[in-house]
């Protein structure tokens, strides 16, 4: 590894990334370490062969990390209406207690946005004041104000095509990109919601809608999950990190995995301790290093690394999870709807925190065949439709593409049963302890996931579907795509753990940067943007 660099970055998902890139643009030099493999995505993502919808994303070897999963709470009568089930199996989770299904990330050079859809969004101004105008979780230490002209330079970095009006998250220039038509399944979903009232539209997504900083114009081939062969999604790894290693000043090793950081003197980070390619125990020394793991491994890296960062207490704590719940149903009318761009459509109309009645928190719905991986036949043969032999095979082909699903996504507040620490007896291959995820769902978090239920049910209703065939929802699963909270930012060093851009309060070489950072989860939007406009601040203050 070069000796010859000015910042460390420990991870190379939306945070590590984004630094890596904005440290380059001006000048340092940036070496980045990455504990999984690298992905090329025109020979690793196999869309093209038969067995595409085998493998949900094409895991290599480590680009996995391990949890474990502390007991989840138990499950009570008073919400079986949010129990989940498909036709074919009945009650997917037959006990009496939640199961931990899984965290869903990547380890991998671009991180977690290797495998995401592709959701582009600002966070809802509202939902940065929590504590002051609501009285629950906290304050962001940054308004939407100042974040607001980062936000279009991430767009713009990424190329995001979005619509014209920004609704409450009001914008200074409009998006790089227009707008994707919607798909037809889609205009369906929105001649519903209009029945109820509700505004439907297109989604900001980080799919090009035209040819873009050299890469093609999406194909709607509606597996943004499993991978982009074609590199139109505007993953980290073909966005940030290409430029950053266009640049000459910045060097990526993946294969590495850190194990501790060691403090030196004067409130100064000294270097790590990592295990490198070779599988050979090395000490690096650094001017200035960024946490860049997650909202799971940041805390555990921190807390393997004798309690660092933890003056305040607040490492691991107000960990903040996925709050879902996804509907499907069958038109009785061909819908097509294996096809087009995921998520392509969107509601905010419940996002802000005060526009659920007797809910503290927002939620947003969107157009969810694809999230909910029923656009092969092999899901439809095993969730959808039962039976065997011709009978079966009439059946399929009568269904196949009639499926219509609406997801929605909401708020999840911190409360003191949810947190992340180290377990006391499992450990990794390198002896470092695990990572254990603490979740416990509140009073609150239920009625909303019981009002995204019902709303997202007569939705799918006003939409013509008349037969609902699964419901799947994280009342009875921990099943999290977003994770936030465990590091959280502040003005009080007190009550956080990081300032406004992510510098310890304490160690004076120590940034993190990643969602762990979120003094809040907002009510639904997606947060690799905002942790892109967050770094690229950060960054700037950095190189000042």
């Amino acid at each position: 590894m070069s000796a010859d660099y000015d910042v460390l970055i420990i991870g190379s998902g939306a945070g590590g990334g984004t630094m890596a890139y904005a440290l380059t643009e001006r000048q340092l030099k940036v070496l980045v370490l990455e504990a999984g493999p690298k992905f090329n995505p025109f020979t690793d993502y196999k869309l093209s062969e038969e067995s595409w919808e085998t493998q949900y994303f094409p895991h290599k070897e480590r680009s996995e990390g391990r949890h474990i999963y502390a007991p989840l709470q138990k499950l009570h009568s008073a919400w079986d209406d949010l129990r989940s089930w498909n036709s074919v199996a009945g009650r997917m989770n037959p006990s009496n207690e939640r199961k931990a299904y899984k965290y869903h990330h990547v380890r991998g050079v671009g991180g977690s946005t290797l495998t995401f859809t592709g959701e582009s969004h600002r966070m809802h101004p509202d939902a940065m004041q929590m504590r002051s105008r609501f009285g629950v979780a906290a304050d962001w230490p940054v308004n939407y104000a100042e974040l607001e002209s980062y936000y279009c330079r991430a767009e713009t970095l990424v190329g995001v095509a979005g619509p014209e009006d920004g609704g409450a998250r009001w914008r200074s220039e409009p998006y790089p990109l227009p707008a994707h038509a919607l798909g037809y399944a889609s205009v369906q979903i929105q001649k519903g919601a209009r029945v109820l009232d509700l505004n439907w539209g297109p989604n900001a997504r980080a799919a090009l809608s035209r040819p873009y900083d050299k890469r093609p114009s999406c194909n709607y081939c509606a597996n943004c999950t499993r991978g982009c062969p074609r590199t139109d999604k505007g993953s980290v790894d073909v966005t940030f990190l290409r430029k950053a290693v266009e640049s000459g000043l910045c060097e990526i090793r993946a294969g590495v995995v850190v194990t501790r950081i060691e403090s030196g003197n004067e409130d100064a980070i000294r270097g790590v301790h990592l295990i490198d390619e070779a599988g050979a125990e090395v000490f690096l020394e650094t001017k200035q290093l960024v946490v860049a793991c997650g909202a799971v491994e940041t805390p555990r890296l921190l807390l393997a690394s004798d309690n660092l960062c933890n003056e305040s207490g607040q490492v691991g704590r107000n960990f903040m999870e996925t709050l879902s719940w996804s509907v499907s149903g069958l038109h009785p009318d061909p819908m097509g709807s294996y096809r087009g761009l995921p998520a392509d459509s969107i509601c905010w109309d419940f996002n802000a925190p005060d526009s659920i009645p007797d809910v503290v928190g927002g939620c947003r719905f969107s157009t969810g065949v694809h999230e909910a991986g029923l656009n092969g036949p092999l899901a439809y043969s095993n969730r959808i439709v039962s039976g065997w032999g011709r009978a079966h095979k009439a059946a399929m082909r009568d269904a196949f593409g009639k499926v219509l699903t609406v997801g929605a996504i909401g708020e999840s507040l911190p409360n003191p049963k949810s947190f992340v620490d180290l377990d006391p007896e499992a450990i990794d291959v390198n002896g470092r302890p695990l990572a254990r995820i603490h979740s416990h769902l509140g009073q609150g978090e239920l009625k909303r996931l019981r009002f995204m239920a019902e709303k997202c049910r007569a939705i799918l209703k006003a939409s013509g579907v008349d037969k609902f065939v699964e419901e799947y929802g994280t009342y009875d699963y921990f099943s999290s795509t977003h994770v936030f909270g465990t590091c959280r930012m502040g003005n009080d060093p007190e009550s956080s753990v990081v300032d406004s851009y992510g510098r310890s309060h304490r160690w004076k070489n120590l940034t993190i940067m990643d969602a762990s950072i979120f003094p809040s989860s907002g009510g639904g939007e997606s947060p690799s943007l905002t942790i892109e406009a967050l770094a690229l601040r950060s960054a700037e203050r950095f190189a000042r």
